[in-house]
């Protein structure tokens, strides 16, 4: 199939804005919560009034301070309730987000504020206002920065207090559906960012569907999602406007090592996570149990639960498999489902492929992963699974009310109304991204019968080996990712004339591997690249991704590096994808290694 399309299930209002949302809320759901926020070891509820409030209390000091309509406003912070608050303030103050990632250099901060225009910035903690400080001098536009901790919130809301009620609502009278919500710099793998124009229809045509299509999963009252991706990213920053749209109640966790405590404390329903954390969580549980001398009685209920939820999809589950199904839920997949807080059925992954084994695995212990698939430039997902025929291995239908098509050449084009208006400043990106109202994702996929999209590889970073072969380098990747020694691959081999993989190590995990091993606890990686054991548990792990591709593309040889690819590190994007170029800049030598003679 070329082309599949859905119709709309939620039509963006005339006139309408993000912030009806809030305002609809207190009026039809006044008392029901619809944020949470951690106080000390508590969380505490802020009811759709009391939320209501303190938005418009924190707009009014954004007017009184001289914000005006359609200025832009940044906003450096790591995910936590502020974040949200001042999201939707900067809104009803009728102007413009600009997120920017709290682990920015002070370079990215400089370019992002001064390509806006932002005439000013929000920091969080003294560390990120200092980084503001830095290139403050090489930003006219940039008037005033305010510091959340400690305390910023609170100035701003005194700041408002003679503001009136009617000069908020005359802010939100400014802005419509067309009207730019927020500039969402991509994470840029190569070059400089290019800042995304997302507007308020953007957003609400996105999640209205979103919410409509997977409606079970958005019960107000009853249902609840804890946010701890970025929101500077924008799959991020539509888990607050979801909330917002059906409403639910959200939480938030600036810390992703605090992830785990988190979730038992709050306890959602929902969960918005990228396949690492879910990769995380199995692999963590796998080591546990291998610590436990329960290795084996893990990976039989791994297998099956494997087994069931592909019987599952095949309509017809045999008896014995239900019998040791049912004794493995009370064994095993229970307590899973405890360490993701005991009340979520469902999560929303994106950002990478999960994997049709894991994915499989995670709904046959009661926990189904919807995988989806967007980009920045379509307000995160344009297209995902549905929660009641999900199916496993590809990223879902298209968004409804929008259309994916395959050019000839593979390559995932997109239309529709969360589909952005262009690039800040940049014509020349823009008319090279939208072409007749198509937006050209860079990505290569293909379509089943039922208009389930499924990628395959990106068009710029296939390799052509010396013999001719393309390979698409995240087949392998993803798989060889998924085994938990593994921190990152990246496979190579342009112009070479064979493929082979860059291989880091899971530091969180290779303390484990070297007790259940027998390894000396003060072995390093560099130690251990000439261990037998340690060099065949690669091994297994580039056999499974070779698994997925012809001989022709599999990797006939890896080199383990002794080191981190991390974001501090300058090697990968703030949403954790690989900076290709500068990998294989700065491990040219490693490159070099695996081809000598």
């Amino acid at each position: 199939m070329r082309e599949f399309s859905l119709p709309a299930l939620y039509e963006v209002p005339s006139g309408g804005n993000l912030t009806d949302l809030i305002h609809r809320n207190a009026e039809q759901h006044a008392s029901v919560p619809v944020v949470s926020r951690k106080v000390g070891t508590e969380w505490e509820d802020r009811t759709a009034t009391q939320f209501l409030a303190e938005v418009r209390a924190a707009a009014k000091g954004l007017i009184a301070s001289g914000i005006n309509a359609g200025d832009r406003v940044g906003l450096l912070s790591r995910t936590r309730y502020e974040w949200t608050l001042l999201d939707f303030a900067i809104w009803c103050a009728g102007a413009i987000t600009v997120p920017v990632y709290e682990s920015s250099s002070a370079e990215q901060v400089e370019w992002i504020l001064g390509n806006s225009g932002a005439v000013a910035c929000i920091a969080e903690l003294p560390r990120h206002e200092a980084v503001v400080g830095e290139v403050r001098d090489r930003l006219p536009a940039l008037k005033q920065v305010w510091q959340i901790e400690p305390g910023g919130v609170e100035d701003l809301v005194r700041a408002g207090a003679e503001v009136s009620d009617a000069a908020v609502d005359e802010r939100r009278a400014t802005l419509g559906p067309d009207s730019i919500a927020t500039i969402v710099y991509t994470s840029g793998t190569t070059g400089r960012p290019k800042g995304c124009q997302l507007t308020h229809a953007n957003f609400l045509a996105e999640l209205g569907n979103v919410t409509a299509r997977l409606a079970p999963l958005f019960r107000t009252g009853e249902s609840s999602v804890l946010l701890f991706l970025p929101q500077a990213h924008v799959l991020g920053r539509i888990a607050e406007i979801a909330a917002a749209m059906a409403p639910i109640r959200l939480g938030h966790v600036p810390d992703v090592k605090e992830v785990t405590a988190e979730l038992a404390s709050f306890r959602p329903t929902l969960i918005l996570g990228v396949p690492r954390v879910f990769e995380k969580v199995f692999n963590a549980a796998r080591a546990k149990a291998q610590a436990d001398g329960k290795g084996k009685i893990f990976d039989r209920a791994a297998d099956t639960a494997i087994a069931f939820s592909r019987a599952s999809d095949a309509g017809s589950v045999p008896l014995g498999l239900r019998l040791r199904h049912k004794l493995f839920d009370a064994l095993v997949y229970s307590k899973l489902r405890a360490a993701l807080g005991g009340r979520a059925t469902h999560a929303i992954s994106g950002g990478a492929p999960l994997g049709e084994r894991l994915g499989h695995f995670y709904r046959g212990i009661g926990f189904t992963v919807l995988e989806g698939y967007g980009l920045t430039e379509t307000c995160a997902a344009t297209a995902f699974n549905p929660w009641d025929i999900p199916r496993i291995g590809t990223v879902g239908q298209p968004l409804p009310g929008s259309s994916v098509r395959i050019a000839e050449d593979g390559e995932v084009l997109l239309k529709g109304p969360q589909v952005f208006t262009g690039y800040w400043q940049n014509e020349q990106a823009t008319a090279e991204a939208l072409q007749d109202g198509w937006f050209a994702t860079g990505d290569l996929g293909e379509l089943d019968q039922d208009g389930f999209l499924k990628i395959t590889g990106r068009k710029k970073e296939i390799i052509v080996t010396a013999g001719g072969k393309n390979v698409a380098p995240a087949v392998i990747e993803d798989r060889v990712r998924a085994h938990p020694l593994i921190a990152e691959c990246m496979v190579v081999g342009d112009r070479r004339p064979f493929v082979a993989a860059l291989i880091t190590i899971d530091e969180e995990f290779l303390p484990a591997w070297k007790k259940l091993h027998g390894k000396s606890e003060a072995a390093t990686v560099a130690d251990l690249r000439e261990d037998p054991e340690f060099l065949a548990a690669i091994q297994s792990a580039v056999d499974d991704g070779n698994a997925a591709v012809s001989h022709a593309e599999a990797v006939k040889k890896f080199r383990i590096l002794d080191t981190v690819l991390s974001e501090d590190s300058g090697h990968l994007t703030p949403s954790l994808k690989l900076k290709r170029a500068v990998v294989l800049k700065d491990f040219a030598a490693d490159v070099e290694a695996i081809y000598a003679k």
